[in-house]
């Protein structure tokens, strides 16, 4: 899958907070989220995200 900065995705599991959306914040290697919900920023591979990753939606206009 191809992310990109802004990025909105939903993952299978929720979050501790109850959230399943996070907006990307960096791209590379791995790659930063912030949780859409309680804000909280997590660092993942991206191998591992590609494997937790439901849908997505662009937020770039």
């Amino acid at each position: 899958m191809e992310y990109v900065l802004d990025q909105i995705i939903k993952t299978k599991k929720q979050h501790v907070c109850g959230s399943k959306e996070w907006r990307i914040l960096r791209v590379g290697v791995d790659i930063r989220l912030k949780c859409m919900g309680c804000g909280r920023e997590i660092i993942m591979l991206r191998h591992e995200l590609n494997k937790r990753v439901v849908g997505s939606k662009s937020t770039n206009t």
